[in-house]
């Protein structure tokens, strides 16, 4: 069995990052960028100075039409769905349905196109960092629109 050590963190990271608990009662929605999605901020990105953003993401309504090929201005965007399920695809050739439990990291900067969702999806969005933008973008060679 091996073990791993981990340094404490220095002063002024521990500093840079505050405490936080989110809760149903406590947590506010926020604008997002889609208008069939809402969006609960969890105070994540307040906590951290804005290095990291999480939100809950919960289906106001199914998708209707795709969102369009598009990336993220950010390091990494992870998602895991929480229920439901959300069909995605990406520059890479992936295009997959992902349902309860799935996991996703999108590096920052990948082109990827959101297809569809269930009427009842609700995804974990953690981006690295914080602020996030989204920007249109011309699909990949040989992906459909």
């Amino acid at each position: 069995m091996s073990s791993q050590t981990m340094e404490a963190p220095t002063e002024a990271q521990a500093e840079a990052v505050s405490f936080v608990a989110a809760t149903a009662e406590n947590s506010r929605f926020v604008p997002g960028r889609r208008p069939f999605f809402k969006y609960r901020d969890l105070g994540v990105a307040a906590a951290t100075g804005g290095r990291l953003r999480a939100q809950v993401m919960s289906a106001i309504s199914g998708m209707t039409e795709p969102t369009g090929w598009h990336v993220h201005v950010c390091d990494a965007q992870f998602i895991y769905v929480l229920r439901g399920w959300v069909e995605l695809g990406f520059e890479n050739g992936v295009r997959e349905r992902y349902v309860t439990g799935d996991a996703v990291l999108i590096p920052g900067g990948m082109k990827h196109n959101e297809y569809a969702t269930s009427d009842d999806v609700e995804i974990l969005e953690l981006s690295i960092p914080g602020p996030m933008d989204t920007r249109p973008c011309d699909a990949p060679p040989g992906a459909a629109a």
